[in-house]
């Protein structure tokens, strides 16, 4: 049976979901910024004059657009709204997040365990996960290429939506076909949603553009979203309900902070006792809090040194114990 495995990190907590041994969807939170369920008190900071849209300013500075607001509603006033979509990361800019007017009482939004448990699966925090694939899908997420028998996807997250690339030697029609199983991997491990792009090889013949139309329909019959049909050029475009970023969204938006949280991550799994020495590039130790430092030392009853090292990659960073 499937089922959901939380790890609450430092500065992150993460979630898998497990099924006959492969993990078939990912979820990531980082705190700090509004998410989707949060209700709350903010001051409406702009309307136009009539109309139900605008912008409201919560106590954390942060801004977001706001819908569905009644007439008597004015600009310096405090209005009860409930967050509908996190802020998105674009290339050069922040797409704010999304409200929309309400009454309901004020609450935090609702953590990543306490969502995952108003769905039908069994939910389980551990300290670790099995047979751990995180490292992997970071990294799959930072660089977007995920390889599969024939050929290989490249995930872009754009400001218009998330494009799949489909590359490989494979005559089209097999590569298109190679390809599906990949794409309903990057869907779940990589949290995509929202408007997705798949740019399949062309295919001339409607049977066959048919045939990978049936396949990927099967392939994602368990996720809830709505599809077009293959155009003659190969593009299909999926839409699904978006009100977080995707992992691959969230880590390109800071790959740096990515990649501090994962060598935290390592550096809590290294079981020789002494100091530990975390070695990084310098960018991810910028990236890396005081609070988050604190943390692992509590978590570890260690003493911390740094090794800033220029010739890393932002994700090469490692962890180790010295004796002395």
């Amino acid at each position: 049976m499937a089922e959901w495995l939380i790890e609450e990190g430092i500065g992150e907590t993460r979630a898998i979901l497990v099924q006959d041994g492969q993990v078939v969807a990912a979820r990531l939170e980082w705190p700090g910024r509004l998410a989707a369920g949060e209700v709350a008190d903010a001051v409406l900071v702009s309307r136009h004059a009539g109309s139900p849209r605008g912008t409201v300013r919560f106590d954390s500075g942060e801004e977001a657009l706001v819908s569905g607001l009644p007439t008597s509603a004015s600009e310096g006033a405090r209005q009860r709204v409930i967050v509908t979509r996190a802020a998105m990361a674009e290339t050069g800019r922040l797409k704010r997040a999304q409200a929309r007017a309400g009454d309901l009482p004020v609450r935090p939004a609702p953590k990543l365990a306490q969502s995952l448990q108003t769905g039908s699966l069994p939910v389980r925090t551990l300290h670790r996960f099995p047979e751990d694939p995180w490292p992997e899908i970071i990294a799959e997420a930072l660089d977007g290429v995920i390889d599969f028998e024939g050929g290989a996807l490249v995930v872009t997250p754009t400001p218009a939506m998330t494009l799949i690339d489909i590359d490989g030697t494979l005559p089209p029609r097999a590569l298109a076909l190679a390809a599906v199983p990949a794409i309903t991997d990057a869907v779940g491990r990589l949290d995509l949603a929202g408007s997705i792009g798949i740019d399949f090889p062309s295919l001339e013949r409607k049977e066959d553009r048919r045939a990978v139309d049936e396949a990927l329909a099967a392939a994602l019959d368990h996720w809830p979203h709505q599809r077009t049909a293959m155009n003659g050029f190969g593009f299909v475009q999926l839409v699904a309900r978006l009100d977080r970023p995707s992992i691959a969204q969230r880590v390109r938006a800071d790959p740096a902070g990515a990649a501090a949280r994962l060598l935290l991550r390592r550096a809590e799994s290294v079981s020789e006792p002494g100091t530990l020495l975390l070695t990084a590039h310098p960018a991810v130790r910028a990236a890396t809090t005081d609070d988050w430092l604190a943390q692992l030392a509590r978590r570890t009853g260690r003493t911390l040194r740094w090794n800033e090292d220029r010739t890393l990659a932002l994700g090469g960073g490692f962890a180790q114990a010295l004796s002395s």
